[in-house]
């Protein structure tokens, strides 16, 4: 069945979620800031149109990947918002990773609408939203997230139904702080290896085998050189950025404050991305601490 889709927010994670959908045979019509992602994507085959609230008003589905809390706000309430602009019975799918106050804010705000929204965060990086093959930690009611599956499915190979609202922003929080104290350990590793003579990708080979075996060694391994089609091997470009890893990282932090948690790696690892953003690598890929842990460090 082909579905009349918006979807908003076309970056490094949005754009080829959308195209997997228009390659699926759904109508999509994409909206971004940036002209130049737009083109692309209606290069690929996608819709565009200058009037985004006509567009949501014709959806079946709303879809929205954007970068932080604030964004999502803005984009689904207030009187120009989403909220305000979908038909009743309008699905809507949030993907961003953002704050679990505020996914359950806006989902309190469409429950009110009588709107089924899912906040329904991603991991996988960037190959996974190429591939299809991404993770999904979906929070909201279970007829939201089956009605959506067909859609997940398209670009993902993994959902889970974490709880109600706000859940799926709670795992993805507890994930993407894991995978920022992994992408240090395993810089710390390699560079260590290298420091006392060890070629790096024999340093990787044998890790991947052994017990210090993980998803940045394996998948996205941040030594320059070791691997292919990774950021590490093309400039620490083209990934997820140091400054989004940096903000998932608060979010845990501030989560763990709120819940009275213990989190003294990931607030070490913030630190860590804190310092490496202000130096001026805020823009490059989360693998690029590599270099910040390097012989100058």
């Amino acid at each position: 069945m082909t579905s009349n889709i918006v979807f908003i927010g076309l970056g490094n994670m949005g754009l080829p979620m959308a195209q997997n959908l228009v390659r699926a045979g759904h109508a999509v019509t994409g909206f971004d800031l940036v002209p130049a992602s737009v083109r692309q994507f209606a290069d690929g085959g996608g819709l565009v149109s200058d009037d985004q609230a006509a567009a949501i008003q014709a959806a079946d589905i709303v879809i929205t990947m954007l970068p932080a809390s604030r964004h999502v706000l803005g984009a689904y309430l207030g009187d120009a918002g989403i909220l305000a602009q979908a038909r009743p019975g309008t699905l809507l799918i949030d993907c961003s990773t953002i704050s679990t106050e505020a996914a359950r804010q806006v989902g309190r705000a469409a429950q009110e609408k009588g709107l089924p929204m899912l906040d329904a965060p991603v991991s996988g990086g960037t190959a996974g939203a190429t591939n299809g093959t991404l993770t999904f930690m979906v929070g909201g009611e279970a007829s939201a997230l089956a009605a959506a599956r067909p859609y997940l499915d398209v670009m993902g190979k993994a959902i889970f139904h974490a709880g109600g609202s706000g859940c799926g922003q709670t795992v993805k929080i507890c994930n993407n702080m894991l995978l920022g104290i992994l992408m240090i350990g395993t810089s710390e590793a390699i560079r260590l290896g290298v420091a006392n003579g060890l070629d790096p990708k024999v340093v990787s080979d044998v890790m991947a085998k052994s017990s210090g075996r993980n998803w940045t060694l394996d998948v996205y391994n941040p030594c320059p050189g070791v691997a292919e089609n990774v950021p590490a091997s093309r400039g620490y470009t083209g990934g997820f950025g140091v400054d989004l890893m940096l903000k998932d990282l608060g979010l845990a932090v501030e989560s763990a404050l709120a819940s009275g948690a213990s989190v003294p790696l990931g607030a070490l690892s913030r630190n860590l991305y804190s310092l490496h953003s202000k130096a001026g690598s805020g823009a490059l890929d989360f693998s690029s601490i590599y270099q910040m842990l390097g012989d100058k460090a």
